[in-house]
């Protein structure tokens, strides 16, 4: 995908990976009353379920290393249709997943429970969002289900 916009068929998204980036593994645990208590298995059972309801499957990885980011976006060409990405805090300088990204044909959404633009200046800048077909940010858990919506129904 180069640029912001996907123009294709929404009917073809039948697989995603959900990519989760640095301390995402500690969700539930980690500054609750910034992103809430659920756990990364909460968000990825929330997301399946919504995908299943448009016969799509899901594939998850999370990892605190930029470099397994990047080798998953690069193995997910060809293979998966779309990825919702919560880059952690890669978000706000990681031009190498940045790049790998823009090498993905499908649509990327870029999820954030909470919203980096209320919060610390440094965080006020995603190198994520360019490549993206949207970012959701500052929903909690619900963004996740948003960015299932908003690959289905983005075209329609």
């Amino acid at each position: 995908m180069s640029g912001s916009y996907y123009g294709g068929d929404v009917s073809e998204i039948r697989k995603v990976l959900m990519i989760h980036g640095p301390n995402l593994n500690l969700l539930g645990q980690r500054e609750p009353e910034v992103y809430g208590s659920a756990t990364l298995a909460d968000h990825t059972k929330t997301t399946k379920d919504a995908l299943a309801k448009h016969g799509a499957s899901l594939q998850t990885m999370q990892s605190n290393s930029e470099a397994q980011i990047v080798d998953a976006v690069h193995q997910a060409r060809g293979v998966v249709d779309a990825i919702i990405i919560n880059a952690g805090a890669f978000t706000h300088y990681s031009w190498a997943i940045h790049d790998a990204l823009k090498s993905f044909a499908g649509p990327i959404i870029e999820v954030h429970l909470s919203n980096p633009a209320a919060r610390e200046k440094f965080r006020h800048t995603s190198v994520i969002a360019p490549v993206a077909l949207g970012t959701i940010a500052g929903f909690g858990g619900l963004g996740y289900e948003l960015a299932v919506q908003a690959l289905f129904c983005h075209r329609q």
